[in-house]
């Protein structure tokens, strides 16, 4: 897949990794019980913010004391764990999505401000030995002002060190206004300072508190003790300088666990769409989506996340606000989805390739490295036609569907190598 099977130091030693739960030593010798407090933030901005963090701390909570923390916007994701569950504020999840459709800065410092004093609170009274933050930018200042270690969750490419330097345009005002063609050129002299002003929030925050500033947006997304890459180096690969306390963990893959609808045994034959755009794709575009697949007599299987009211459009397609995701995959011919690597991944996990309908930068991202694999189709949301829906489903069910397939499926291997649940013990024993 034209990345690196492994980069030396911590990337290559984690892989594989089963002595996870081995008593480790401290950094002054001390034999230490590799039982730990674990405490997850997740900032309840999407789903998948949500949803990783509790996979991970439902893989730790055998061997270590963890919780939870997040806004009840995606409580959804802790159905069928016995997590311990905290509350904490979030921004709400529509004012995030209208800023990054906007390309404007994710927080305000009035906001970050004031998730740090929450933070702050948050950790004196829990006082955890590790703290593991999904996109809670705000920890990268309040877990080193009460002192506890914090790893960051996050992509790898958003990495100041990933291998791959060009950012794709995102469905932003830009682009809606003057078109992607038009908009292409100034985003591309735009980019480096947009970078810089988005990290100026949280740089304002960092600064008064005695913490240097970031160079940029990258560097806040990617802050941390230890940084955790919930990828694999061989889809999205780092340069050989990336630091060492930066750590491939492997995907982290969620699907609710509910019944199956009465539906699921009664599909007709044919070829099989699993179609979902989440929590922050665009689902106006859902009636177009259908209309490609009955046009192309592909039957379809549709999880709208309680985001549309859309009715079944005919015999072929069979709608549900949620799906178990994995087993709705697996049964797939292939996935669309909004392009983001928590269905993406999800697909990618049983072999099956996808086709991404992206608007903001994290999903071409994503797709990006899925494109370079050669296991799936990336779109432009913001304006995609008919034609271009049928194109693609040409592509993914007539003579090209088996080296999609085949792409797919070499991309589940690299995710099979990698113990997520076994890296990440060894980590927090190790802190």
């Amino acid at each position: 897949m034209g990345g690196r099977a492994a980069i030396g130091g911590p990337l290559s030693a984690d892989r594989r990794r089963t002595d996870a739960l081995r008593p480790v030593r401290s950094r002054r010798g001390r034999l230490m019980s590799p039982r730990r407090r674990v405490l997850f933030v997740a900032e309840a901005v999407s789903l998948a913010h949500v949803a990783r963090p509790v996979v991970l701390a439902s893989g730790l909570a055998a061997h270590h004391e963890v919780s939870v923390a997040s806004a009840p916007a995606f409580d959804l994701c802790f159905r069928g764990t016995d997590l311990r569950r905290l509350g904490l504020e979030s921004i709400p999840a529509k004012l995030f999505l209208d800023r990054l459709a906007a390309g404007a800065p994710l927080y305000t410092r009035t906001e970050l401000e004031r998730y740090v004093e929450a933070d702050v609170a948050l950790l004196q009274r829990e006082r955890p030995d590790v703290v593991i933050g999904d996109f809670r930018l705000s920890l990268s200042v309040s877990a080193r002002l009460v002192g506890i270690p914090y790893f960051a969750l996050c992509n790898a490419h958003w990495s100041p060190w990933s291998a791959h330097s060009r950012f794709p345009l995102p469905d932003i005002t830009l682009t809606r206004v003057l078109g992607p063609a038009l908009a292409e050129p100034i985003f591309r002299l735009a980019q480096p300072l947009a970078f810089r002003l988005h990290a100026g929030p949280l740089n304002a925050v960092r600064r008064k508190h005695g913490l240097s500033g970031f160079p940029d947006v990258r560097h806040a997304y990617t802050d941390g003790d230890l940084t955790l890459y919930a990828d694999t180096p061989g889809l999205v690969p780092v340069r050989p300088d990336c630091p060492p306390n930066h750590h491939f963990i492997g995907p982290i893959i969620w699907s609710p666990s509910m019944p199956l609808p009465d539906w699921w045994t009664s599909m007709p034959s044919g070829p099989l769409a699993y179609v979902t755009l989440g929590s922050t794709g665009r689902v106006d575009l859902l009636p177009e989506v259908f209309r490609a697949l009955a046009d192309m007599q592909v039957n379809a299987m549709t999880a709208t996340a309680g985001r549309s009211d859309v009715a079944s459009p005919g015999p072929h397609c069979f709608v549900a606000d949620y799906l178990p995701g994995l087993e709705a995959a697996a049964r797939a011919d292939f996935v669309i989805c909004n392009g983001g690597s928590a269905t993406v991944y999800q697909a990618l996990s049983t072999g099956t390739p996808v086709i991404g309908l992206c608007s903001n930068m994290d999903q071409f991202l994503t797709m990006s490295r899925v494109v370079d694999a050669g296991a799936g189709i990336s779109l432009r949301a913001g304006n995609v036609s008919y034609e271009q829906l049928r194109t693609a489903l040409r592509r993914m069910v007539g003579g090209e569907a088996a080296d999609f397939r085949r792409g797919a499926e070499a991309v589940q291997q690299d995710f099979a190598s990698f113990n997520t649940r076994a890296i990440l013990n060894r980590l927090v024993a190790s802190a």
